[in-house]
Order: structure tokens, then C-alpha cells, then sequence
């Protein structure tokens, strides 16, 4: 059951979180917090109101545990090139996994491709 508010459960959202965020304010970080929270209501609360929007991060920390893992047992990147290099190919295979591709596959046709042109350019995003 989707208990996300509608109509004028919306309404009183809004009306207390204007209430909250106009109050007066001692601590010069709660005004500037306050005027953060009002002023990017809708990036902050979409996950009330959209419910394809998941209220934490959970998927995305998920996502890039193994790059974290990989850099923590490898001592992390000695250059920018190399840490680019490492996010490029972890979306890669992170990609590969939620697509059911082989990793090695992909790699091998898009080097391939890199030689020769006019073989079919690999792609790993759907075509919208």
C-alpha cells in the first residue's frame, strides 16, 4: 500500500515544513540549513512524493562496495589516469552483472573494436 501523502496530506506537508523553515533561528547554521531545506524542497523530498524514488542510497552503496573493497585491499590509485581508469571499468563490470553479460566478452568485442572499426561497436546501454 503506497502511503505517500496526496492532495491535502500534501498540503499540510508543505504547510509544516514552511513553518519549520520560517521560524526565527539563534545559530546562524540552523538559518542557513533552514533556507538549504526550503529552497531544495523538491531534490530533498521526492521520495515522499514519487514512488519509483527510494528514500536512502542503499542500492547505489551497494553498487560500488566492490570498487571500495578493491581499492582498500589494492592500497587505493597512485594517479587520477589510474582511478579513472578503475571507475570506468568497475562500471563496466557492474553493468555487465545487472545486464547478465559476460564481462570478459564485452571487454574482448570492445578491444576488438578498438583494432577494427568496422566491426559492430559493443554497446552495454540499452538504445533509447
Amino acid at each position: 500500500m503506497d502511503r505517500r501523502p496526496t492532495g491535502r496530506a500534501r498540503s499540510q506537508f508543505d504547510d509544516r515544513l514552511l513553518e519549520l523553515v520560517t521560524r526565527p533561528r539563534a545559530v546562524p547554521a540552523y538559518v542557513t540549513l533552514a533556507k538549504h531545506l526550503w529552497n531544495h524542497f523538491e531534490q530533498w523530498f521526492t521520495f515522499v512524493f514519487d514512488p519509483r524514488v527510494e528514500p536512502t542510497n542503499w542500492k547505489a552503496e551497494q553498487a560500488i562496495r566492490p570498487a571500495v573493497v578493491n581499492r582498500k585491499v589494492w592500497g587505493g590509485n597512485r594517479t587520477a589516469a589510474g582511478a579513472k581508469a578503475q571507475g570506468v571499468l568497475m562500471s563496466v563490470f557492474e553493468t555487465c552483472r545487472r545486464r547478465t553479460l559476460s564481462v570478459v566478452d564485452h571487454i574482448s568485442q570492445t578491444l576488438r573494436w578498438f583494432g577494427n572499426r568496422l566491426l559492430p561497436r559493443p554497446v552495454l546501454l540499452p538504445a533509447r
